[in-house]
């Protein structure tokens, strides 16, 4: 087996979910996740903004 061989394979299992078999975590939703990274992203440019004035 050379490495670029293991490593399609690697990704192949890592895309399919691994030992789940590509099943989706009715758990995680991704509005919610996405929503809740905007929502840390804006946060995170406020808090610079505001310690990046000019005095």
């Amino acid at each position: 087996m050379t490495l670029s061989s293991t490593a399609h394979d690697t990704l192949l299992t890592l895309a399919s979910g691994g030992e789940h078999g590509g099943e989706n975590h009715e758990s995680l939703s991704p509005l919610l996740t996405g929503g809740g990274a905007l929502l840390a992203l804006i946060l995170l440019l406020w808090v610079t903004t505001r310690f990046n004035r000019d005095r």
